[in-house]
């Protein structure tokens, strides 16, 4: 049996798309999470006691300022110097000293505040159910109590601009409870006829010398009632009697707006009908994102008759759930859906869901893998739209990414570190062992070359790509330094988080060159070149790129056997890190393919021996090396890998634990998983590139390959059956065909289409934008 999909159908009534639960959430990790991008919630679902964990995603601590470190200029050639010479301790202790930013740490992201309601009621015995659909974007909560049912559903909408609640009963005038809204710190609520209004100010805790500040919000709850009434007095809200309740909550920053109180109004005073026009409203817009992908993988219905929670148990005991993983795909394409929409900021740390004044590494943008990792599904999953905040993030951070250039390295062009935060601050913090990292902006750009490869659209190109990536670029040609070898070598600089041990016992992380910062700008100067040529302009700084590509240092393999982390086969300190950086150029780069079989050896061998030394411990970095697995083509490990992901690093309610709690696992998995079934990074599209005995018989559809494709593909036995082509763009595509399978026939409108074979395992195929073309499958020979 496979896991099914679609409006209405058995799917829906199996539970297919729906995480359950049999009791509401009793601690923050169980509750469920919706969003609209801007607003965000968890939802925990009490019977007795309602809450809904707010969070508002320009809600952030402190101010735009200038957070140079004054004595970076003078110093950055000495910490050259140092690490030329073989002292990188020292280089180290005088980094920590002049580079790192002043205060050493940037603002960070808080909640906006609580929704709770008491209602007092007890539950029946078996009556409870609580469930997130991620077909519809609803959380709701069903239960008996005195003979009467009640049910809420809560969800966030986008074209609404609004948190609705809905409750009911199947008795008039049984709805009765009192509504407070609270933040922990920093607010006040009042209530004001049928609204209650919590305003506030997002304040630092524990940050010295940051300055008592941030942003100041607003949020407003608004109740409508069907029969019964309302009354308030002091901050809170009395609903008494009522037939059916509808809740709407919106909120305003001074990041974005002047007077707060009429944005409020602005977003909820609007007439926007019934609750059942807010309802379809909400339900279309997300659906159309939704619904555009579908996977189905062997499913059993016996397991998914079971809540949520006791799948996960059951997987984490030992047993398989093919089903789980599927709907654990969606989850992080519903995650992406409820945290990055055009005009929102981008998904942070933990997506856009916070309930800490002081949460883990602030919540910010930790840009030397976790935020690239919330978009790597973007593209290849179908939410393209969905990328625009991160290049609007790109955007906000480049201002000052150009002046710390200048001012710390006498460049031009941007410079990003290995953190930035919602007021786009572009200095080293924290410390020089993690904040002296100066790949940021260029990993970051190249997701703009991402977007344009799989969409083809050169004005975008033009106008947002191309000059994006080549200032990340020009920075680069003015900061590498020559290594005395030939070689062109970023420094200082490190692997990230990571450290090596020199064979004088030192422990040091600093360097010049490491192998990850040369992989970056491999892809980041190649991707400016091939825009160049395909824009026709710059030849000049085209030649440029060009010859710095040439000078940078190749990747080397050590005595293990693996991809080296850095220029010399140091010893590593800890072999299992979580961070794999050697590998960037397998995934989510583009340099190590089965087409390079000694690097790709290489890094088989890298992989299994962080993971023979404890690698992966934690949700992200498991996630990535599913990601690993499936571009080496190895459909077994990357299912290993993703089952121990959900073993050893899921929270009940299928958020990634690092521990703690951070999104960019869940996004990572997912990605990883697209990758398993469609690539199309080497020049070729491979279909089932990785693809699990485990998987037997299944179906995807919507995906996407770079070159304006969406791509459908069922199988069977392990092998494709058919696929269908949706092309957005004319073009010519290489298919990679498994082995043993050849094209039996290729139709386009009902009309047979040639192709061209190169050898047994490529077909050529010319497609014209507009054009649907389904390819049918036969076993060879």
């Amino acid at each position: 049996m496979l896991a099914g999909w679609g409006p209405g159908g058995a799917a829906d009534e199996d539970n297919a798309l729906k995480l359950w639960y049999r009791q509401p959430a009793r601690e923050w990790v169980e509750a469920l999470p919706i969003g609209n991008g801007r607003l965000a919630a968890m939802v925990f679902g009490d019977a007795r006691r309602e809450r809904l964990q707010l969070n508002e995603d320009t809600v952030w601590t402190g101010e735009k300022r200038d957070r140079t470190n004054p004595e970076a200029p003078k110093a950055v050639p000495e910490i050259r110097r140092l690490l030329a010479q073989g002292r990188p301790a020292e280089a180290q202790e005088m980094a920590d000293r002049t580079m790192i930013s002043i205060p050493r740490v940037l603002p960070v992201y808080q909640p906006l505040g609580d929704l709770w309601l008491e209602f007092g009621h007890e539950p029946a015995p078996g009556s409870y159910r609580r469930e997130l659909d991620l077909d519809t974007g609803i959380a709701s909560v069903q239960y008996a109590a005195g003979g009467i049912r009640y049910a809420r559903e809560v969800f966030a909408s986008a074209p609404g601009k609004r948190i609705v609640i809905r409750l009911t009963a199947d008795r008039p005038g049984s709805i009765s409870f009192r509504a407070t809204m609270s933040r922990e710190a920093d607010a006040t609520t009042e209530a004001a006829g049928a609204r209650l209004i919590l305003t506030g100010q997002a304040l630092p805790k524990s940050a010295p010398g940051e300055r008592e500040t941030g942003v100041r919000f607003r949020a407003e709850a608004r109740a409508a009632v069907s029969g019964g009434r309302v009354e308030s007095a002091g901050g809170q809200l009395d609903v008494i009697g009522a037939d059916s309740v509808t809740l709407t909550i919106g909120a305003a920053t001074n990041h974005r707006e002047k007077d707060l109180a009429g944005a409020c109004e602005r977003d909820l005073g609007a007439a926007s009908g019934s609750y059942d026009a807010l309802r379809n409203e909400h339900v279309a817009d997300h659906q159309r994102l939704f619904r555009r992908v579908r996977l189905e993988l062997p499913a059993d219905a016996s397991a998914r008759a079971l809540p949520t929670d006791e799948r996960l148990e059951r997987v984490q005991q030992g047993a398989t759930d093919e089903d789980l993983l599927a709907l654990y795909f969606q989850y992080g394409r519903y995650l992406l859906i409820a945290s990055s929409r055009p005009g929102s900021m981008a998904a942070n740390l933990q997506g856009k869901w916070n309930d800490s004044l002081t949460p883990a590494w602030g919540s910010k943008y930790t840009i030397n893998i976790n935020t690239e990792m919330n978009y790597w599904p973007a593209e290849t999953c179908n939410l393209p739209e969905l990328h625009e905040p991160l290049f609007d993030l790109i955007e906000r951070a480049r201002e000052d990414g150009r002046r710390v250039a200048r001012f710390y390295y006498g460049a031009g062009g941007f410079v990003l570190h290995h953190n930035t935060d919602g007021w786009g601050h572009a200095v080293p913090i924290d410390g020089a062992r993690w904040g002296v990292w100066p790949m940021g902006a260029a990993w970051l750009s190249l997701h703009l070359a991402e977007h344009y490869d799989f969409g083809r659209d050169r004005r975008f190109l033009a106008e947002r790509g191309y000059p994006l990536m080549k200032e990340a670029a020009q920075f680069f040609l003015d900061y590498l330094v020559p290594d005395g070898k030939g070689r062109l070598v970023t420094g200082p600089s490190l692997s990230p988080e990571n450290e090596y041990r020199l064979p004088s016992g030192e422990k040091a992380v600093l360097c010049m060159g490491p192998t990850m910062d040369t992989e970056i700008l491999q892809e980041l100067f190649g991707r400016v070149v091939e825009a160049s040529e395909a824009l026709g302009i710059d030849r000049g700084f085209r030649a440029q790129v060009a010859a710095a590509r040439e000078k940078l240092a190749p990747l080397r393999v050590g005595r293990f056997g693996q991809i080296q982390e850095w220029l010399e086969d140091y010893e590593e300190v800890e072999p299992g890190h979580r961070h794999m950086s050697q590998l960037f150029a397998l995934f989510p780069g583009s340099r190590i393919t089965q087409k390079t079989p000694e690097l790709a050896g290489a890094a088989r061998a890298t992989i299994e021996r962080r993971l023979a030394h404890g690698g992966g411990h934690t949700g992200w970095s498991r996630a990535w090396i599913i990601g690993f697995w499936a571009r080496l083509g190895d459909g077994g490990q990357a299912h290993d890998n993703l089952v121990a992901l959900l073993r050893k690093s899921t929270l009940p309610n299928l958020f990634d634990n690092h521990p703690p709690f951070q999104i960019d696992g869940n996004f990572g998995a997912t990605a990883g998983i697209a990758e398993m079934l469609i690539q199309s990074h080497a020049g070729e599209i491979a279909l089932l590139a990785a693809l699990p005995r485990a998987w037997g018989e299944g179906k995807a559809t919507g995906l996407r390959a770079r070159g304006g494709l969406e791509v459908d593909v069922a199988w069977s036995g392990g092998q494709p059956v058919t696929a269908t082509l949706r092309a957005t763009v004319d073009g010519a595509h290489r298919i990679r065909l498994a082995p043993g399978v050849r094209i039996r026939t290729i139709q386009e409108g009902g009309r047979r289409v040639r192709w061209q074979s190169e050898g047994a395992s490529i077909a050529r195929l010319s497609v014209k934008a507009g054009g649907v073309y389904r390819v049918e499958f036969e076993r060879a020979g």
